[in-house]
């Protein structure tokens, strides 16, 4: 059974041949890159995107997110219920933000004013 020393040994050996393959493949790499960079008109440019902006296709930057550079702000609170300004008859309710509802598009459609659906308030 070989001993820790001998494992160490090896492990020792296996890192600087490891090393020498990385160094060699490194070289071929950048030669490599250097000749695609030349054959489509890369430039150094062209890789170095603004911080903070991924590189997209083609080597332009993709679009930045909204607020990508802003400091991250406390969250929004949604899902708050708003109280109702108009009621159906079937008791839909509607609190005036956004589009009209269905229901209400329809009975507007029929001759009947919106307000006619107003919620009064005490």
């Amino acid at each position: 059974m070989t001993n820790l020393l001998d494992i160490q040994s090896q492990i020792e050996k296996l890192q600087k041949q490891a090393n020498e393959i990385k160094a060699k493949d490194f070289h071929a790499t950048v030669k490599e890159i250097m000749s695609k960079m030349q054959a489509f008109g890369i430039t150094v440019k062209d890789l170095q995107a603004p911080k903070g902006v991924k590189a997209g296709k083609a080597g332009r930057p993709a679009k930045a997110k909204v607020g990508a550079n802003k400091v991250a702000k406390t969250p929004r609170k949604t899902g708050t219920p708003v109280a109702a300004k108009f009621r159906g008859p079937n008791g839909e309710a509607w609190s005036g933000r956004g589009l009209m509802p269905k229901w209400l598009s329809a009975l507007v459609a029929q001759g009947q004013s919106k307000e006619a659906f107003a919620v009064k308030s005490e």
